[in-house]
């Protein structure tokens, strides 16, 4: 089985930043919510070991739902800049990026993620790490 993991290296009130690698590879990075207490729509998932399984979403496509969160569901990887294109979930992108003079954010996420999905060609689930550093 595939090992994706997240490092988490960075938390703030523009979000939970943190570094993607798939099978010990680097491979982008992430964004997730600040962490509030695991609270759905606006909280990070708490650190752990979950498993991920491709979804069809209405509303992002062809993706990755992970599963196993207490009190939590729908948490999905997909493309987005900010903290605010998330209600939760995963967002990915190429680099980190001062989007504004005042926000933080991810850039190349819509390419970064279309990667994502061709590097999972063929994989229907996997294992999620998500370690705090």
């Amino acid at each position: 089985m595939i090992i994706v993991k997240i490092f988490r290296i960075d938390h703030g009130i523009e979000g939970t930043f943190g570094a993607l690698t798939i099978d010990g590879m680097a491979f982008c990075v992430t964004l997730e919510r600040m962490w509030l207490n695991n609270e759905p729509n606006i909280s990070c998932i708490p650190a752990g070991i979950y498993r991920c399984q491709r979804v069809l979403s209405p509303k992002f496509g062809t993706t990755f739902q992970v599963t196993g969160v207490p009190g939590r569901g729908h948490i999905l990887f997909h493309a987005g800049n900010e903290e605010r294109h998330t209600k939760g979930c995963i967002l990915l992108g190429a680099s980190y990026a001062k989007l504004s003079a005042s926000d933080r954010g991810i850039a190349n996420s819509g390419l970064t993620f279309q990667q994502f999905m061709e590097a999972m060609v063929g994989v229907k689930e996997f294992a999620l790490q998500i370690v705090e550093v």
